[in-house]
């Protein structure tokens, strides 16, 4: 199995982006992608190279408070568009909900193309490929 990354919900961004710089700097990860909307800081993710965060702290997309459990979700990595597509026609046909068809997310990277479903007890997963194609 390949995780790309994971990301948990949080309700203050200057307070966990304080947080988790300072706690996980102790294991030489530092901040390397900040994320802003409209002006403001909406997440940060974080990694030990700059090119490839694989942890994230985020408001929760759906809009909700961040809550234990709300705004948690695990990426798995395909390393073809084809494969996240199979992913979401597999979750779509098996009962799950889509919460973001396959697509390009040019404001994560130009190249990054994935797919958001919550699972039937509403796990938000996600497949994503990082190749251009």
């Amino acid at each position: 199995m390949s995780l790309d990354h994971v990301s948990v919900g949080v309700a203050d961004m200057q307070r966990s982006k304080a947080f988790y710089d300072a706690v996980l700097a102790r294991l030489g990860i530092g901040p390397v992608m900040p994320v802003e909307m409209g002006g403001q800081l909406v997440g940060v993710g974080y990694g030990d190279t700059p090119a490839k965060p694989d942890f994230w702290i985020q408001f929760p997309v759906n809009g909700q408070p961040a809550t234990q459990g709300n705004g948690v979700h695990v990426a798995f990595h395909a390393d073809t568009r084809a494969k996240v597509d199979a992913f979401h026609a597999a979750a779509m046909k098996l009962g799950g909900l889509d919460e973001g068809a396959p697509g390009l997310r040019p404001h994560y990277h130009p190249s990054y193309y994935g797919a958001f479903v919550r699972d039937p007890d509403g796990n938000k997963i996600e497949a994503c490929c990082h190749a251009p194609e």
